[in-house]
């Protein structure tokens, strides 16, 4: 069940931090309210990119576990 809010939350953050930089982009909010929007953003950022290290840590650990693969780190260029 925490694994299903980890991910709500991953995408709720992902979606909310897609409509500030909407509003920001758009040029039309006062500065104040910019700033604001702009903190908010930051927040959101590094609420997203933590919430990522860790499935990168865990995704680790249990490729570690399993029959001896190796993990390596993802690059979509070799895609």
């Amino acid at each position: 069940m925490a694994e299903e809010q980890t991910t709500a939350n991953f995408e709720q953050a992902i979606d909310e931090l897609e409509r500030v930089v909407k509003q920001l982009e758009s040029g039309e909010l006062p500065l104040e309210e910019s700033l604001v929007l702009f903190e908010r953003g930051v927040a959101l950022s590094e609420s997203c990119r933590k919430q990522l290290e860790t499935a990168e840590a865990r995704i680790e650990i249990l490729v570690k576990r399993s029959s001896g693969v190796k993990p390596e780190p993802f690059d979509p260029k070799n895609q």
